[in-house]
């Protein structure tokens, strides 16, 4: 074994002397992050744009001086964090954004502090095991056989549609409803697929009917992207009906469950996911509803044989004798070279909550998100866009018209009292509140919609 580091340069993360160079600085994260928090003071810091440019611009100074600066580490993680959007704070629910489990955060730092990378097992030989059986897990919870990890939805919805594109032709072509993800048909585009058929769904879900006339008339192959979780409303396609249709019309079907997938740990909402079983493809994202640190995305897929696509060579990383001698071939599990192991935060948090503790998160936040909406249905200066189906509340001050709506928003924004988000699911505006926050108490929603009413202009 070598000898220490050497302490004329800077210490390492890992190796023996890793831990001891870690612990100061991770006092000195910590004290950072808890002083720039209460500096914040809020979900979000206040003046807007331009006060936490400024901000940050006195505390970087000379990007890359001459001498370094050994009060570096403590100067800009407490600006970042006093410069934050925190979605840990009841007030920031705008977005499919979590606030993330400590234990992930946890294990997230030995990943970071190890190192290794997925691109051939010599680089990391425990991390892509842990990969191929945590991974293979998560995808046989979906009723699929095995998955791969990708950087989140965006990338798994690409993946979904290149495994289309290469299993039945070019000329495949993406059925949607206008209430599926954005990255969908932009990967069609990127793909150089031809066009989608985008499917009105007028109560934000994609209609049977109309998707069944759609796969009648059209010619060639089709890939059907039903959405389990929409981005705006959080609402679930009819799955069963779905499905059935893609098999009477030989149709491919992919879902997209990057936000509903946490429901697969809940035993009171896993019903909601019904039919996901039957696609090709699903989409799962555990940095929306599963607490992880960005990124924790899959995609899961019915017929591993079909990822033999993705396969690439380089005799540097998977000679054909090391992989003849027993070394596993890692290329073809990721369009990436060069992967994190970020399974290994997914996986401690699996085996430390396990199924019951993660379905109790998710039913309290869909209790929550429940609860708000009827906290709104019940105010007279409110009106409320549907029930939730899993945390999404969309809602809007009655006497607002869309204008004020958005300056409502923008308004407490700029304050850095509340952070909402903002939908147009049939043509009006509508602030988006997304309970992602185990934490959140029905007195802190009361809160925000106080707010909210506070802003809004008589």
């Amino acid at each position: 074994m070598s000898g220490g580091q050497d302490t004329s340069t800077p210490p390492l993360a890992s190796g023996p002397g890793g831990p001891d160079a870690l612990r100061p600085l991770l006092a000195t994260v910590l004290d950072a992050l808890t002083a720039g928090t209460d500096e914040r003071g809020g979900p979000l810091p206040a003046g807007g744009p331009h006060a936490v440019t400024a901000h940050v611009t006195d505390a970087l100074g000379d990007v890359l001086p001459d001498t370094g600066d050994p009060d570096a580490l403590r100067t800009l993680v407490h600006t970042l964090a006093a410069g934050a959007a925190d979605p840990a704070d009841p007030l920031c629910a705008a977005h499919l954004h979590c606030p993330p489990l400590a234990v992930a955060t946890a294990a997230d730092l030995a990943a970071s502090a190890l190192n290794p990378s997925l691109d051939s097992w010599d680089q990391a030989p425990a991390a892509s095991a842990l990969e191929a059986a945590v991974a293979r897990t998560l995808a046989r919870t979906a009723g699929l056989a095995d998955a791969l990890v990708t950087t989140g939805g965006t990338e798994s919805n690409q993946l979904a549609l290149l495994l289309a594109r290469e299993t039945h032709g070019a000329d495949v072509r993406l059925v949607c409803g206008d209430s599926a993800h954005h990255s969908l048909p932009h990967a069609a585009w990127l793909l150089g697929l031809p066009d989608p058929v985008v499917i009105p769904a007028p109560h934000g879900t994609l209609d049977p009917a109309a998707l069944d006339a759609t796969l009648t008339a059209l010619p060639g192959p089709a890939l059907v992207a039903a959405t389990a979780g929409t981005t705006d409303a959080g609402l679930i396609d009819p799955l069963p009906e779905i499905a059935g249709l893609c098999t009477a019309h030989g149709a491919r079907l992919h879902i997209d469950a990057a936000y509903g997938a946490g429901l697969l740990f809940s035993d009171r909402h896993r019903d909601k996911l019904a039919g996901l079983e039957a696609a090709h493809t699903v989409t799962l994202d555990l940095h929306k509803l599963g607490w992880q640190p960005v990124a924790a995305g899959l995609l899961a897929v019915a017929r591993p044989s079909e990822l033999t696509t993705l396969h690439q060579h380089a005799d540097y990383l998977n000679a054909d004798d090391d992989t003849e001698a027993g070394l596993p071939d890692l290329l073809g599990r990721s369009l990436r070279t060069t992967r994190r192991p970020d399974i290994l935060k997914i996986a401690v948090t699996l085996k430390t909550l396990g199924r019951s503790g993660l379905g109790a998160l998710v039913d309290q936040v869909c209790t929550r998100a429940r609860e708000f909406a009827a906290l709104i249905h019940e105010h007279p200066g409110f009106d409320l866009y549907d029930r939730p189906v899993i945390s999404t509340v969309l809602f809007r001050p009655t006497a607002a018209d869309d204008a004020a709506v958005a300056a409502v928003r923008r308004r407490l924004l700029h304050e850095g009292r509340a952070v909402l988000g903002r939908a147009r699911p049939d043509g009006r505006l509508w602030l988006k509140a997304t309970v992602l926050n185990p934490h959140t108490r029905p007195d802190d929603l009361a809160h925000l919609l106080k707010l909210v009413e506070g802003s809004t202009p008589a």
